[in-house]
């Protein structure tokens, strides 16, 4: 996930394979807080938001040591070194094997002493799954807004919802910062993910890479459909080249959760979307909206109930389910709509990655609207030459 953090820009102090000087946190810390001036000319709402912002950035990446500092310190215990190593291996296979960026990034670890990096805010109208937008440097617009404390994050959606909007508030485990920070560091590992089951750590990883090739500004359904598509070829690949029996299996079981999870969820996603479709021109009409939004939602969690049947007391989707709303309906959407369609372009490119990678560069550089159709529309039918 990329960050909705209002991203600075700066130059490269170190190497692509991330050794060399160590950070000038002075100098990091100059450069952050001169785009945080700027910025608090926007207003104090806008300034102190940026200020958590940057101050949050800094404090992880402060807490964050090279791996090798790591591994070497007596006191680390031992579980967290096996992770390490296995991140250590992840990340030189993205670079071999999926053509990712080879830099600073996921070289070093921090432990930030909480469950997650960030915490998201999505909203959006209680008779829509377009998600209300937010603007930042470099970023563009996306529709979510991050916060390092969970407490702002909740403030942030009481007010939303004061405005007759739905909001939902959920844990990022990591959060990409689109290569601009290599130069203090990079992004680094952290708590909030190191002790995922093996192919997931490596879906993550390759997930936050695949930001740093290519991003598409003001398109956040294009930028993480490419990222999630990315995560799933190249995992899978993981597993089949460099997994354990036992890592497939555990993968496998909580892959097959996650697919059901989200088939049901994508179905719920369009039983909204039809109920939608129309703008209601009456109090009545739009009363009648509301009921059937009701019902839908309620088969929602029947259908989930019914789903957990078969996953051997697994709970993992219960919280996400109990608070679900077209916050969190839409900005689901957003990890998962393009996906089929980035799938079928990297197979028209041969399976090969860097052909993939140029091919979705194109794709960014063309209007909004036309990227769009170019990933749900079958590509045009080659004709045989003398047919």
């Amino acid at each position: 996930m990329s960050a909705a953090l209002g991203r600075s820009q700066a130059s490269s102090h170190r190497s692509p394979q991330g050794e060399g000087a160590p950070v000038n946190w002075p100098a990091a810390v100059r450069a952050l807080l001169a785009l945080l001036t700027a910025l608090a000319l926007q207003g104090c709402s806008t300034s102190a938001y940026y200020w958590q912002s940057v101050t949050g950035h800094l404090q992880m990446m402060a807490a964050a040591r090279p791996i090798p500092d790591w591994l070497a310190d007596d006191t680390a215990p031992p579980a967290l070194k096996e992770r390490l190593q296995l991140a250590e291996r992840i990340r030189a296979f993205a670079v071999t094997e999926l053509h990712l960026p080879d830099n600073a990034s996921y070289r070093r670890y921090a432990d930030l002493h909480r469950s997650a990096v960030v915490w998201n805010v999505v909203a959006a109208p209680e008779l829509s799954l377009t998600l209300k937008t937010w603007c930042f440097p470099v970023a563009g617009c996306v529709g979510y807004r991050g916060y390092f404390a969970e407490a702002d994050a909740q403030a942030e959606a009481d007010a939303l919802r004061a405005q007759g909007l739905e909001a939902s508030v959920y844990g990022v485990p990591a959060y990409s910062t689109l290569g601009w920070m290599n130069w203090a560091g990079g992004d680094p590992l952290l708590n909030t993910f190191i002790r995922y089951p093996e192919g997931e750590l490596a879906r993550l990883i390759f997930h936050e890479l695949s930001h740093q090739v290519v991003y598409a500004k003001d398109d956040t359904a294009f930028n993480e459909s490419f990222a999630t598509a990315v995560e799933r070829l190249g995992g899978t690949r993981w597993l089949a080249l460099r997994g354990s029996d036992a890592a497939r299996a555990e993968y496998a079981a909580f892959d097959g959760r996650r697919r059901a999870f989200r088939a049901l969820a994508l179905a719920t996603r369009r039983e909204l979307a039809a109920i939608y479709k129309e703008n209601p021109a009456s109090p009545p009409a739009k009363q009648q909206q509301l009921a059937m939004k009701t019902e839908a939602m309620k088969r929602f969690r029947e259908r989930y109930e019914a789903l957990k049947a078969d996953w051997g007391g697994f709970a993992g989707y219960d919280l996400w389910v109990a608070r679900a709303n077209n916050a969190s309906f839409g900005a689901q959407a957003a990890y998962d709509e393009f996906v089929p369609g980035f799938e079928a372009l990297f197979e028209r490119e041969a399976r090969d990655w860097p052909r993939f990678y140029d091919a979705v560069r194109q794709l960014a550089k063309l209007p909004k609207d036309e990227r769009h159709r170019a990933l749900t529309q079958p590509p045009p039918t080659q004709e045989t030459p003398g047919a």
